[in-house]
């Protein structure tokens, strides 16, 4: 089957089909482009999903992370990750294998099929003249012969004619003998043409064509070829990357095969066991019998006096706090709640009746016993309680981790003790290397000067001391909390800086009210005699010889404030008093007399005057 043979007369509907033959290799060649661009757009998208997915650094995610489903969709997200690699794999064996490749070969292809034609049509434009020759010659032949029969036909009419001369009659027959000649002479000269035309067209149809036709068909076998080999590779640059993509999927099995249910379960209960017991039972309280009430108006006097079934915590009473409030000691401590009230309108606001107070609150017996109790006292800072009450309402860690429930703050503690014990031996190799290098110095002075090293290693030295005392500390907190020691030693509180003066009693007392509740803030109980004895230990504990707070300026009552509510301090118009806090944007300012008593009062009410160089202070244009 040969197309020069066969098609020898479809010149043109050849034409017609190796160039849709080019558009096909060119639209599929689209295609392979199209497909690179949906790899890589897919690679690209799996990659960013993978990233949103990744935890943040230095986040609480990472915590979340040691769980083991969790740990199994970190794996999950880092084999789609090398999965959308893969897919960024075939997009470029795609563009290099085939996109590339073929685009090349359409342009060869162009080329040689614009030569083929271009022979084809030069050898039907050689036919066409030899053609138009063979029918020139033959009308020529033929004009002639007629111009020969006519002069034959009018030499013998001369001839026949008696009225005509004998010289009229040759010059006839001269004229029919030259027609007859010229008619001979285009006769063979047609016959010539004729022969050769009829070689042109044997070699035409037999010869030129059929070998411009062959190529022609073997250039579109060729085509047909390729684009059946891209198609190939089309399907053996996915094949390529199958195993590997089975690989992450076998990954992926495998880290979901590896989540343990009972090990996620255990990490939850050492994640959040507070170290508790659950509470006891509820005394029955008799309300008949006025005289057996848990409280009353001298609940207060009656604690002190001493009653050990009352004892906060003991196992006849029960601890109740998973389930009620927290305690309300921090906002006793603390800057009112309320807004503070607007300055009087009058000049003299002492002179009006019902004069400015600040918002008031309905007490229970409870709050005046608390302020008796409060008030009884000749000199209460209780300033590393507020610094926690403050702290916790503001959201910092203390540095013991007190906050946290007893389990927690030992892992904590442990954790920082881990930590610091690091730090220790980092210091204490670059000691070492600093000591050899001295010694080297001092065998060889070319080398350096000993001397110039005595700074760092005295630096070095006591940044060791200093970590074993924090160690040490935190040993003892840690020590602590793990049942070791009964309580904090003197060491300790040395160390911390924070214990000065206590009895082993109040440290005891303090530790247990740090532990009484999962959070480290104290907690009320039903019982509001339970409540006064939580708040009592809680300052008994915390009294101690910590400096005060330094006074950041002075300050003027520009008017007259009665401090009815917990926390304030009355104040008289003109009096003058010392600023220890500026307000913090919620309208009150804290004020100080006489270094025994503070509290808060109205910013409104007070013309502030700060001390610049004072730590902490603000300064206002």
């Amino acid at each position: 089957m040969s197309w020069g043979t066969e098609l020898w007369d479809q010149f043109d509907n050849l034409e017609k089909h190796t160039q849709w033959g080019i558009d096909i290799l060119e639209k599929y060649i689209k295609f392979v482009k199209e497909r690179t661009d949906i790899e890589l757009s897919y690679a690209k998208q799996l990659r960013n999903l993978s990233k949103k997915y990744q935890p943040k650094k230095n986040s609480k995610e990472e915590e979340e992370y040691r769980y083991t489903a969790c740990k199994a969709f970190l794996s999950t997200l880092n084999e789609m990750n090398d999965y959308a690699g893969q897919h960024e794999v075939i997009s470029e064996n795609m563009t290099s294998q085939i996109t590339v490749d073929l685009m090349r070969y359409v342009q060869e292809l162009k080329q040689e099929r614009k030569s083929n034609f271009h022979d084809g049509r030069k050898a039907q434009q050689h036919i066409e003249t030899c053609w138009k020759q063979l029918e020139s010659s033959k009308r020529r032949f033929e004009r002639d012969c007629k111009e020969a029969d006519r002069a034959q036909q009018y030499f013998e009419k001369m001839d026949a004619d008696i009225n005509v001369t004998k010289a009229d009659v040759e010059k006839a027959r001269q004229q029919a003998q030259l027609r007859h000649q010229m008619a001979e002479d285009s006769k063979a000269d047609y016959s010539s043409i004729l022969q050769r035309f009829n070689q042109e067209q044997w070699e035409y149809y037999h010869t030129h064509i059929p070998n411009i036709f062959q190529k022609i068909q073997e250039m579109e076998e060729r085509r047909i070829v390729r684009i059946g080999e891209s198609m190939k590779t089309y399907a053996e640059v996915d094949r390529q990357v199958i195993p590997i993509i089975g690989k992450c999927l076998d990954g992926i099995v495998k880290a979901a095969e590896s989540i343990d249910q009972k090990n996620d379960s255990q990490l939850v209960v050492e994640a959040y066991k507070s170290g508790f017991e659950p509470p006891g039972d509820i005394e029955f309280e008799d309300y008949t019998q006025p005289m057996k009430r848990t409280v009353s108006e001298n609940s207060l006097s009656s604690s002190k006096e001493g009653k050990p079934e009352l004892k906060f915590g003991g196992k006849s009473r029960g601890k109740l706090w998973p389930f009620i409030k927290k305690n309300k000691l921090v906002s006793l401590l603390t800057s009112p709640h309320q807004p503070p009230p607007p300055p009087p309108a009058s000049a003299s606001p002492s002179a009006v009746p019902n004069g400015p107070q600040s918002p008031k609150q309905q007490k229970e017996p409870l709050s005046h016993r608390f302020n008796e109790f409060m008030t009884s006292k000749p000199k209460i800072h209780c300033f590393r309680s507020l610094k926690r009450g403050l702290s916790l309402k503001l959201g910092a860690t203390p540095e013991d981790f007190s906050n946290l429930p007893p389990e927690q703050r030992r892992k904590k503690l442990q954790q920082k003790v881990d930590d610091l014990n690091k730090e220790i031996q980092k210091e204490t190799d670059q000691r070492d290397a600093i000591t050899r290098m001295k010694d080297v110095y001092l065998k060889n002075p070319q080398m350096g000067d000993p001397a110039s090293l005595d700074h760092k290693l005295a630096e070095v030295t006591q940044n060791i001391d200093r970590l074993r005392l924090e160690t040490q500390k935190f040993e003892a907190w840690l020590a602590e909390v793990e049942g070791r020691l009964p309580a904090r030693s003197e060491q300790a509180r040395r160390q911390s800086g924070m214990y000065d003066g206590q009895t082993h009693q109040t440290v005891t007392n303090c530790a247990q009210d740090r532990e009484s509740s999962p959070d480290g803030s104290y907690t009320e109980e039903q019982s509001q005699e339970s409540e006064l004895k939580v708040l009592a230990t809680d300052f008994d504990d915390e009294f101690d010889d910590e400096e005060p707070l330094p006074a950041i300026g002075t300050c003027k009552a520009l008017y007259t404030f009665e401090g009815q509510n917990e926390g304030t301090i009355s104040v008289v118009e003109g009096e003058m008093l010392s600023v220890i806090e500026e307000d913090k944007g919620d309208g009150w300012t804290r004020i100080r007399r006489n270094e025994d008593e503070e509290g808060y009062v109205p910013t409104s009410y007070v013309e502030v005057y700060l001390d610049k160089n004072a730590k902490g202070a603000k300064t206002y244009i």
